[in-house]
């Protein structure tokens, strides 16, 4: 069975459960696990950042940082990219805890233009919630994994400069974004106030994330972390995979963009399945499979039957996500796969 659902996935390497089983640990709430500090450390030099913060997960990441850029203040506004995570999957968090509203803005491939962004930024009225945080995603998910261009990145740096806001970057997935990039993961990072980076989807840590920005700022964000129930104690025991995650398997990522191009070329020449691959920058690959007389749900469950298994973006739209566990070998058997299955040959 190829499981293309989601890096979500993937199981920890044998280095990562070794490391796991002789992890040094303490009270992390205390500060005193040094493995969770040799990890946070690492974060915050790979992102460019004076100090990071390890969180349970990546919703929790931004949740965190959301509530610690708008100083638990309720009634404000947080824009975003209107099919961005933060705003569709993680169950309304920053209203529900935060009190803050979404101000979604429609982006092209994920980008957001700095124009629309500045027609959504609020004066001060009395009638108007304040805008309070500007976030950002990159890779963006639900376009693909799509990268953001550096420049609009810095663009929208100056806008939030220009009305002294601050900016969240969403980076569950910025170390594939820096692969495709050939950059460090610092330079996507320099156009955030605070970065938060997944170490368990394509980096194969079993559990976490990491909060990268100031000291001032991961100060205050502990607060928050501990207030969503994020105190994980002797928690060096998960920090020693997300060491081994950032320093070995950030360096493979290109395979999984490579593998995840090399799909699309494939689907892209089976009868009913819509996509370009030119705009397959990443380990995400959503096509459209409404000509082929299917809605996604329909294809996803018959294509199970073949040895191959999806999720799905929308009611016609199928997500293929690349991964350590799915070689380059095994695109041609899972091409053919969804070419028997949508063909009948």
């Amino acid at each position: 069975m190829f499981d293309l659902r989601s890096d979500t996935i993937t199981q920890p390497t044998e280095a990562m459960r070794k490391a796991m089983a002789n992890a040094e640990v303490g009270d992390d709430v205390f500060s005193e696990d040094p493995t969770v500090n040799r990890l946070q450390e690492l974060a915050a030099e790979m992102a460019g950042k004076e100090a990071a913060l390890f969180v349970p997960s990546g919703t929790m990441g931004n949740l965190t940082a959301i509530l610690t850029h708008t100083h638990g203040a309720r009634c404000g506004e947080v824009i975003c990219e209107e099919s961005s995570h933060v705003r569709l999957n993680e169950a309304g968090g920053m209203a529900a805890l935060g009190g803050l509203m979404c101000c979604p803005v429609r982006g092209n491939r994920g980008a957001m233009d700095p124009a629309d962004i500045r027609a959504h930024i609020r004066t001060p009225d009395l009638h108007h919630p304040s805008t309070a945080l500007i976030c950002v995603e990159n890779t963006h998910n639900y376009a693909g994994g799509a990268v953001l261009p550096l420049e609009n990145m810095a663009a929208v740096r100056a806008l939030a400069d220009e009305f002294g806001l601050p900016v969240h970057l969403d980076g569950a997935r910025a170390f594939n974004a820096a692969a495709a990039l050939n950059v460090k993961v610092s330079e996507i990072a320099q156009y955030a106030d605070s970065a938060n980076l997944c170490l368990s989807k394509g980096l194969c840590a079993p559990v976490g994330s990491v909060l990268a920005g100031s000291k001032a700022f991961i100060e205050r964000a502990k607060k928050y972390r501990k207030l969503l129930g994020g105190g994980m104690r002797q928690c060096g025991v998960l920090a020693a995979a997300g060491i081994i995650a950032l320093t070995e398997m950030t360096k493979r990522l290109y395979e999984d963009n490579e593998n995840a191009h090399a799909l699309a070329v494939g689907l892209a020449g089976i009868r009913g399945i819509s996509l370009d691959p030119r705009f397959v920058q990443t380990n995400i690959v959503i096509f459209d499979v409404q000509k082929t007389g299917m809605t996604a749900a329909q294809f996803i469950e018959k294509l199970k039957g073949y040895g191959v298994l999806a999720s799905s973006t929308g009611p016609y739209a199928v997500r293929f996500v690349t991964h350590r566990h799915i070689a380059t070998g095994d695109i041609p058997q899972i091409l053919h796969a969804v070419h028997k299955m949508v063909t009948g040959a």
